[in-house]
């Protein structure tokens, strides 16, 4: 006989063995649905690893239980139960019905006559076999009148875990079923009838409370309808790994709803701040809850869930509480509906734990206690924006009446106001006059002033021309005086050899020792070197002298008001040449001049500009050094980064420019010299200059260090 045949016949004589061993459930009429909880044992495998041939075999390891409807919790076992069924009525056929959804594993064994049979309820194959398709877990049972059979259900959850188990006929159930289908569509009507009514009222006044309102509601209605076994029907949900964490996440998203809800109806931001913290700390443990659900850490996190709504719901008790004691009406509303909420939650979990009965009242309580609330809530809303509306009347009131008592002060003020608009209209007629006056003065000031810097520049430029045509012209007149000298020997020599030519008694020989004896006497050969040194000096002083004649025809530009192309490297050379006798020789100048094309510009202007900096920039030096050698001048010209301008960088090792007057160098009548050395005008005329040309100038500048000023000037003007 095979072994495995053999086992099962001893399992099965067993189980019968086990079946008088505690009361079996008596079915008949009075018994016809009601809950067997005290009739069924427990066995809990904390290893899930059990089979049921092993779980028979350990019937005497079964506890009996002491509730109507077991509440086998959360711990993360396998829960075995296992009860007796004796049918006393006429039917055949009787419904085992497991009243809990949204179970991660339910499997169903019975043994009858000998035969075990198993159904597994997460294959819905009970939904095939019997005619009532419901959320619930129901398991048909074919035993007769005075027969029994032992049944045995595996459960097990992530979450928390009750054992509500009746026996029906079919009859019955259909009843049962009934009553609990027309309360949920009762329930979901309510709730959808509010949530389309608020979002009416959301389009109609764009109040943000209402959105946050109907978002509250909907998230509700979502974990009611997770919490009926709803949900996954009307989502044609089939994935396991979204049931099993379907609860706990409507649960989760639902608080977080209620806490953005409550959020905005209080105005927490404003009106508690330290609230308003910790209900930012909640909303936290919902996403912390949620990312370790994702995670696949569920048990934890329902737990999670649970603690932080708990302690969600009593902060948002003792916050509506102290509201309602300070200024808010609408806020009593908020807290009425909240404590009843609150009390249906309470009801829902004291009937998990027997302190209260487990009827068709304590199971749907949450449900009763959510439709009172969204009900009362709505009335909050209504009353909110009500005063919300009074307080704009009232203060639209305020503000007509305001506006009519100014209207009347205005119309009293305009009298007023013509009588002194004349008069002030006469006074300012008068100012005018007086002012255009000063004007006018100005005007003739400012260009005196202007015409004085030119002056100034003038005589600077005159001193400067002055000492640089002095010294090549000195240098021409003081080798006058010799070269004449000499002439006038070279004169006397010639006549010399004439007289000598024409005396007939010496003869060649004496001639030619006459001459060699007179060459000597007058050394001719030094004559002759030192007339050509005194020429070359005079050429080259006249050579220096047109040098600076053309120097001063390039600075001075006559054509200075006409946009031409000019040389900018000629210009800036043209001004050092005048500035020469100030740089003397303790002045050391570097010249870098880049391979710049012509640019169109002022070119007499531009000159003047480069007087003025560089001027400053000797000045500069010569605080720093005065007499002493070290000072440096440098140079340098050319393409600027963009490609269409060029540059002339002067920079100085002088004194430098503090921080606190380098935005004001550019200032009219601002000057850090001493008093009749600047007119402070320089600065301000160069700038102006250099914007006329569209440029810029750039300062770079350390005090004891030196400056560095960049001209930079577009190659060609635009109109």
């Amino acid at each position: 006989m095979n072994f495995r045949v053999i086992l099962l016949v001893i399992l099965i004589f067993a189980s019968y063995l086990n079946a008088f061993a505690y009361s079996p459930v008596v079915f008949s009429k009075e018994s016809n649905g009601k809950y067997i909880g005290k009739n069924i044992s427990i066995l809990k495998d904390p290893t899930r690893t059990l089979s049921f041939e092993q779980i028979v075999q350990m019937g005497n390891k079964f506890v009996d239980s002491n509730q109507d409807v077991p509440n086998l919790g959360v711990d993360g076992s396998n829960n075995w139960i296992r009860f007796s069924v004796k049918n006393v009525c006429d039917i055949d056929d009787l419904v085992i019905n497991l009243s809990q959804v949204g179970i991660d594993e339910v499997v169903f064994y019975w043994v009858h006559n000998g035969k075990v049979d198993s159904l597994n309820a997460d294959a819905r194959i009970s939904r095939k076999k019997f005619e009532f398709h419901h959320q619930f877990y129901l398991f048909e049972v074919p035993v007769k009148k005075g027969e029994q059979v032992e049944c045995y259900l595996k459960l097990f959850n992530h979450t928390q875990l009750s054992a509500p188990i009746s026996i029906h006929s079919p009859e019955s159930l259909f009843d049962t079923l009934l009553q609990s289908d027309i309360f949920s569509a009762i329930y979901i009507g309510l709730m959808l009838s509010m949530i389309l009514y608020n979002i009416f009222l959301y389009f109609s006044t764009r109040e943000s409370h209402y959105f946050t309102y109907v978002n509250y509601i909907f998230w509700v209605v979502v974990a009611q309808l997770a919490i009926l076994g709803l949900l996954e029907p009307l989502l044609a949900i089939e994935s396991t790994w979204i049931k099993s964490r379907l609860l706990t996440l409507t649960g989760a998203l639902s608080g977080l709803a209620a806490i953005f809800f409550v959020k905005s109806f209080l105005q927490t931001k404003e009106e508690s701040p330290r609230f308003n913290k910790l209900l930012n700390i909640f909303i936290g443990g919902y996403l912390i809850a949620i990312g370790l659900l994702l995670a696949g850490i569920i048990t934890p996190a329902y737990k999670m869930v649970n603690i932080v709504a708990g302690g969600g719901s009593t902060i948002v008790l003792v916050l509506a509480f102290r509201l309602s004691r300070e200024k808010y009406r609408q806020t009593k509303y908020f807290l009425f509906a909240w404590c009843i909420f609150l009390i249906s939650v309470l009801v829902y979990v004291l009937k998990d734990f027997n302190v209260l009965p487990y009827n068709f009242f304590t199971l749907r309580s949450i449900q009763v206690g959510s439709v009172i609330e969204a009900i009362l809530l709505s009335f909050a809303l209504g009353d909110k924006i009500n005063v919300y509306r009074k307080e704009k009347e009232e203060s639209q009131s305020k503000a007509l009446k305001i506006l009519l008592d100014n209207e009347r002060l205005i119309r009293e003020q305009n009298v007023m106001l013509e009588q002194k608009v004349e008069e002030r209209t006469r006074e300012l007629t008068e100012s005018n006059e007086s002012l255009q006056t000063t004007l006018t003065h100005l005007k003739e000031t400012q260009s005196q002033l202007v015409e004085a810097e030119k002056m100034a520049s003038l005589g600077q430029l005159t001193a400067g021309v002055a000492h640089e045509i002095n010294n090549p012209i000195n240098f021409v007149t003081s080798n006058v005086a010799p070269l004449r000298r000499d002439i006038d020997m070279i004169w006397e020599a010639i006549k010399e050899f004439e007289s000598l030519a024409l005396n007939a008694e010496l003869s060649f020989e004496e001639k030619s020792t006459w001459i060699q004896k007179y060459k000597h006497e007058l050394d001719m050969d030094y004559l002759k070197t030192e007339v050509e040194f005194l020429l070359k000096g005079m050429h080259e002083g006249a050579s220096r002298t047109a040098e600076i004649v053309k120097s001063l025809r390039v600075f001075s530009r006559v054509d200075e008001d006409t946009l031409k192309f000019a040389d900018i490297n000629e210009g800036v050379e043209s001004t050092m040449v005048i500035l020469n006798s100030l740089v003397k020789d303790k002045i050391k100048v570097s010249k870098s001049y880049g391979d710049i094309p012509f640019v169109e510009c002022y070119a007499g202007k531009l000159n003047q500009v480069f007087l003025n900096i560089l001027s400053n920039a000797i000045y500069a030096i010569d605080k720093k050094f005065s007499e002493d050698y070290g000072g440096e001048l440098q140079i340098t010209t050319g393409l600027y980064e963009d490609g269409n301008s060029i540059f002339i960088k002067i920079a100085d090792n002088g004194i430098g420019i503090p921080e606190d007057i380098k935005n004001r160098i550019f200032e009219p009548f601002f000057t850090t010299k001493d008093v009749g050395e600047g007119t402070g005008l320089g600065m301000s005329i160069a700038y102006n200059t250099v914007d006329k040309h569209n440029g810029k100038i750039l300062i770079e500048s350390e005090v004891g260090e030196g400056t560095t000023f960049i001209i930079v000037i577009p190659i060609k003007q635009t109109v």
